[in-house]
């Protein structure tokens, strides 16, 4: 069994919560336990106790973020002791790359990160799928170690092995399950839904800058129409090829809704993102009309704003790209 041991800001906590759970299985079948400083108990040093677990981890991850590399704690101290480890080959360092933010100049810039190609977590469109990408990538990490899924002695047979070894001291031994639901206000909701309709709309007018900047005879832009609704329009030799309105709305005040005409009037639409939760954040969800006629799933996937934005971005786009 190996150990894992999370070096993070605490600002990262809820990601880090969402990457535990997708490594759940790996923990029922016995291939690794996990580590972080929550598990300190109540009246222990907490330095001790960090660099203790630091010292005997098999496998280190640095959540990077802008907030990691700000901590002294984490970046002098967890990172500094994770990459002596891992230079005399203790311990493997995996920088997990949570959020965007400059880290290839850090000392760790040059091991391969996850997700792949150091996309941070939150560019992904849809946040599973990154933790899928980051899990399969500590699954090899473990074979390759021997103590995976992939190695010759199954788990069972390998605790049998040290059976005979000297328990270790209870005191202070705890499960690291204390996950609980996190309940989120209709004041969080509102705030994520306003941020998600800026983020679109921001994401459109860099997308279309650079879609006029790549391809000559393309014009286009977004025009603001109000707090809540804007339009954007694209053209091929001066005439209009795609035109929509992303606009607060759709679902009654808890949606985003996209429709394929910038008349800007009405509240008809031709697709809807609306904001969701599970047990440890806020989403974007789709109504999923559009995937409907392309036999998509995109109702059953988690958004991020990026996710959401590229969803409505490719509703806009794909009469351009077909002609």
């Amino acid at each position: 069994m190996a150990t894992i041991f999370f070096s993070y800001s605490h600002r990262d906590e809820a990601l880090r919560d969402q990457l535990e759970v997708h490594l759940s299985l790996l923990k029922r079948q016995g291939h690794i336990e996990t580590w972080h400083d929550r598990r300190i108990a109540p009246g222990t040093a907490i330095d001790p106790a960090i660099d203790a677990q630091l010292k005997t981890a098999d496998v280190v991850l640095l959540l990077v973020s802008p907030d990691f590399l700000a901590s002294d704690y984490c970046y002098d101290v967890e990172m500094t002791t994770a990459l002596q480890r891992h230079q005399s080959n203790e311990a493997v360092v995996i920088p997990v790359i949570l959020r965007p933010c400059d880290w290839r100049d850090a000392p760790f810039g040059r091991l391969k990160a996850l997700p792949r190609d150091g996309k941070p977590v939150n560019k992904w469109p849809d946040i599973d799928e990154a933790f899928l990408d980051i899990t399969n990538g500590i699954k090899e990490v473990l074979g390759s170690r021997g103590s995976g899924p992939s190695s010759k002695a199954p788990p069972r047979q390998q605790a049998s092995q040290t059976s005979s070894a000297v328990m270790p001291d209870a005191r202070g031994a705890r499960s690291s399950n204390l996950r609980v639901a996190k309940a989120f206000s209709e004041r969080e909701r509102d705030e994520f839904l306003h941020q998600a309709f800026e983020y679109i709309a921001k994401y459109f007018e860099n997308s279309l800058d650079e879609l006029q900047r790549r391809n000559p005879g393309i014009e286009g832009g977004v025009r603001r129409i109000d707090a809540n609704r804007f339009t954007a329009v694209v053209y091929r030799d001066g005439k209009g090829i795609a035109r929509c309105t992303v606009f607060l709305g759709g679902l009654g005040a808890s949606g985003i809704a996209y429709s394929n005409t910038d008349s800007a009037v009405g509240g008809g639409f031709n697709e809807s993102l609306s904001v969701q939760v599970d047990d440890q954040a806020l989403y974007l969800q789709s109504l999923g009309i559009s995937s409907m006629f392309h036999g998509g799933g995109e109702r059953e996937r988690k958004l991020t704003l990026e996710g959401g934005a590229e969803l409505l971005w490719g509703l806009f786009i794909e009469p351009l790209q077909r002609r």
